[in-house]
């Protein structure tokens, strides 16, 4: 992790320097903390609603740990690895033993430095910021084993003189505060696994992060937030948050953290500006003192205990503790890298990369008072982890916050003040309205007596109006509930017709219904066996009873077409009931969720659930597989062919969710005919539910090469394209083009995918706008780049994209960047594929793309993506040349 933090953190030139003598009184500074100019009034508000800001440079200071009984005993031969200097605020660090590079801090700590010292010069100036109404911010950093947690959060129950940071902040801030007018509130938490963790209640153990669209800054609304009266309130809720938060045992630490934690103390404070004085016009002595304005400022303390980078081979992590070990790397990393961003003023920080850096965006560049405190080791065995621990902390102290102060009127105080003087005003009437006789004492008795007349009928139609609207209230909820139990029958009448909600007497009936159905089938094979028994005897009896045996023969066709008939109506009645139960009993789980959900008639949401489909209920076979063993595949797809549009729209479901339950059933689906009775259906209904099904199930058919080969020789291409022309409703648009991306994906269809017009019905689907359509469309175009990429290679074709032929470029840069993860993950491949060919270079310069390839050769989430990027454009010589000139550095 040493190594990668230094990786990650690295100016893009080349690796950092240490500092030389000619600049190294930029970086040191007279006093760790960087004050306002006492002649400099406080920030305010402007009238324009713009903030006046305050510079302030991130602090950094260094703190050596001493050694350990470990490193006593197998570096006994060795001298540290470092050598500190605190006169200096430098730090000498061996690397071997006649080389020494030195590094400036804004403050040495020796091995023997006290808690008390390390929490004056590291938070006690943030402290006193956030007092003044400044966010600040105290972080500790550093190899696991290094005494982050001692310097921070070490509670001193046993020693006082061994508190940390957090418990002599909370000090500092109550006593610098007043419980009447000011509050204080503190939440903690944990960072684990990328998943922000609530210590003060364990159950709430996935806390969203909410960003203001407007500011910018950051909240966790569901975190919990406790407030402090005093200092003992504060310890009881860091011991219960300690015993929960994630440690374990490793070969550098035998208590080491697994997760970052978060300590966030929100301060509110009451101040009050300077109150003015105005002469009063007839008299020069007295004097009008005008209302001062109170004002609210809200300021938070941030304290972070980050967990411990650490190499794996060194620490012997394994298992779960390994997966705990890379989450902790990867944030950390991602930390360094925002750093970096921000002190060499990249255009684009990327903060999104982990949660801790979303946390923290307000302490690197934002407007909090940041100070870092770094802590190393000895040992020399481990210098490559105190090297990235000092670089570290190197270019965090390049990093520039404009301190601002958050501050509020405060409406409240300001009636409680006024309320106040219009007292006084009202004494000092009443002291001189004592003056006046008899009659100004009558008057002033008639006006009392005349409030209370006043207040009674008041109090009196109040109580009227009370009662009335009490009245009206109760018939309006009667009305209400009256309404609702009406809507509720509708509802159950509507669903039980359309969604195919069904009760237990409906689903009764029709079982009778179908025992019925083959007690007839029944009686009439008997008939018709008697009928044949009876034509036997009088075909035997002799031949001149002719008339007669034909009439027999038209009884037994009569009987056989009647028979066939039966065998229908029982095949529908058992699709009916297999799938109304299977709605059924999709409903009933939806009940008892407690929460309202469609049936699985429900066509739109078929192919994106058709896992759902998959899953046996109450250990049984899938309800569409035992249909289809009970009645027969070939007689369902022969009721694709019913002239009754109902019995037709029944059995495309049917077929679509058989071939959404298994790759088995598709393929008993293609040997039997059903891939043309789906394009079929296709091309010759224009009904959207048959269509959007019949699209669905092909997308199944087309994960299977065989099944692709088909769909392509039967015309389906051109028949998903004129769909995809002619359909507006976007499942059925995505269902298309789902099937086209999966033929995209086959390297023997590109020619034909593009001659029967695949390719524009693709980009044509765009003007949709639906993310998931979109998200198909990209899936669709990187298929088809990648396909097109390795038959170049292979020499199989030759010659410009057949992408960029069709204009799909523009659409490409366009989306390249886009929110929704899919679409874009899916383009950048596509625009590395493209880039991979140099007839295809300078139309993608021209057109942006080389901009984006840049972009994701540094920003791409995905390291393979990256890294085919960044790969791609240096083995370009059109690229190379085109960056050179721009002056890009990738």
């Amino acid at each position: 992790m040493a190594s990668s933090s230094s990786r990650n953190g690295g100016t893009r030139g080349g690796s950092m320097r240490p500092i030389s003598g000619a600049n190294s009184s930029n970086l040191r500074s007279s006093s760790f903390k960087s004050r306002i100019p006492s002649s400099a009034p406080a920030p305010r508000r402007s009238s324009s609603g713009g903030d006046n800001g305050v510079p302030g440079r991130v602090r950094v200071a260094v703190r050596l740990r001493p050694r350990n009984a470990d490193e006593c005993v197998a570096d006994a031969d060795f001298a540290d690895c470092v050598e500190l200097q605190p006169e200096l605020k430098r730090l000498k660090l061996r690397k071997n033993n006649w080389d020494t590079e030195t590094y400036e801090f804004d403050e040495v700590l020796t091995e023997s430095a006290s808690q008390k010292r390390v929490y004056q010069v590291v938070a006690k100036p943030v402290v006193e910021s956030v007092l003044e109404g400044y966010n600040g911010t105290v972080m500790a950093y550093g190899q696991t084993g290094t005494g982050k947690t001692f310097t921070l959060g070490r509670l001193g129950d046993e020693d006082t003189a061994a508190r940390g940071i957090m418990v002599r902040s909370m000090e500092d801030i109550i006593s610098g505060t007043s419980l009447d007018t000011d509050s204080i509130s503190v939440s903690y938490l944990q960072l684990y696994m990328e998943t922000i963790q609530d210590l003060l209640d364990p159950s709430n153990d996935n806390i969203a992060i909410v960003e203001d669209p407007k500011t910018g800054d950051v909240s966790l609304p569901g975190a919990t937030h406790v407030e402090i009266r005093n200092q003992q309130n504060f310890l009881d809720l860091l011991h219960l948050g300690e015993t929960h938060r994630v440690a374990a045992n490793t070969k550098l630490n035998t208590e080491s953290s697994r997760s970052h934690a978060i300590l966030m103390v929100h301060v509110k404070r009451s101040v009050v500006e300077h109150e003015d004085s105005v002469s009063n016009e007839t008299d020069n002595s007295s004097h009008f003192v005008r209302p001062s304005k109170p004002l609210v400022r809200r300021s938070k303390l941030v304290l972070v205990d980050l967990a411990g980078s650490e190499r794996v081979h060194k620490s012997g992590s394994e298992g779960h503790m390994l997966e705990e070990a890379k989450s902790i790397n990867l944030s950390l990393s991602a930390l360094g890298k925002c750093i970096n961003a921000i002190a060499e003023n990249s255009p684009h920080v990327p903060l999104r990369d982990s949660k801790l850096t979303r946390l923290l965006r307000d302490s690197f560049g934002g407007t909090a008072r940041t100070s870092l405190i770094v802590t190393i080791g000895p040992s020399p065995r481990h210098r490559g982890e105190t090297t990235s621990t000092i670089l570290f902390g190197q270019r965090a102290m390049k990093v520039e916050n404009m301190l601002k102060i958050k501050e509020e009127f405060d409406y409240k105080s300001l009636s409680k003040k006024l309320e106040v003087q219009l007292d006084k005003v009202i004494a000092e009437n009443e002291r001189q309205l004592k003056a006046f006789d008899d009659d100004v004492e009558r008057i002033n008795q008639q006006a009392q007596n005349r409030i209370s007349e006043v207040e009674k009928n008041f109090a009196e139609a109040l109580e009227k109006e009370k009662l009335k609207c009490q009245m009206e209230y109760m018939e309006s909820v009667k009305k209400l509930e009256e309404k609702l139990i009406s809507n509720q029958r509708e509802n159950g009448k509507r669903n039980g017709e359309v969604n195919g909600v069904v009760t237990a007497s409906e689903l009764a009936k029709l079982k009778e219904s179908l025992e019925e159905e083959i007690k007839l089938r029944k009686a009439a094979e008997e008939e018709v066996n008697k009928l044949k028994s009876q034509s036997t005897l009088k075909t035997r009896s002799g031949e001149g009873e002719d008339a007669g045996i034909s009439r027999l023969q038209k009884l037994l066709e009569d009987e056989a077409l009647q028979k066939k008939k039966l065998e229908e109506e029982v095949t529908i009645l058992r699709s009916q009931l297999v799938q109304l139960t299977f709605e059924a009993d999709q409903m009933r789980r939806c009940l008892d969720r407690g929460a309202p959900g469609n049936s699985y008639s429900d066509t739109d949401s078929l192919p994106s659930r058709h896992s759902q489909a998959r899953e046996s209920v109450n250990g049984q076979k899938a309800p569409f597989a035992t249909l289809c063993e009970q009645v027969g595949l070939q007689k369902i797809l022969q009721l694709l062919e019913s002239d009754d549009a109902n019995i037709r729209i029944h059995a495309v479901k049917v077929v679509a969710n058989l071939a959404a339950e298994a790759e088995a059933n598709q393929e008993k689906i293609v040997e039997a005919g059903g891939l043309a009775s789906l394009l079929m259906l296709l091309r010759s209904y224009e009904d959207e539910t048959v269509r959007r099904v019949a699209a669905g199930a092909i997308a199944n058919l087309a994960m299977n090469e065989v099944s692709q080969q088909l769909i392509v020789d039967q015309g389906g291409i051109s028949l998903l394209s004129l769909t995809a022309a002619d359909a507006e409703d976007p499942q059925t648009l995505r269902m298309v083009a789902g099937a086209i991306a999966n033929l995209c994906g086959n390297d023997k269809l590109q020619a034909r995918l593009w001659s029967d017009g695949g390719i524009k019905a693709l980009l044509g689907m765009v003007r949709c706008g639906h993310p998931d359509v979109l998200a198909q469309v990209a899936r669709g175009i990187a298929n088809f780049a990648k396909c097109e990429s390795r038959a170049t290679t292979q020499g199989v074709k030759s010659g410009r994209s057949l992408l960029i032929e069709d204009g799909a470029l523009p659409w490409i840069v366009q989306h390249a960047n886009d929110e929704a993860a899919p679409i874009r993950r899916h383009i950048e491949l596509a625009l590395c594929h493209l880039a991979q060919h140099e007839v295809n270079a300078k139309e993608m310069i021209s057109g942006g793309a080389l901009w984006e390839l840049v972009r994701i050769s540094k920003e791409c989430s995905r390291e393979d993506i990256r890294s085919l990027a960044h790969r791609t454009l240096s083995s370009s010589p059109v690229f190379r040349s085109e960056i050179r000139r721009l002056g890009i550095h990738f």
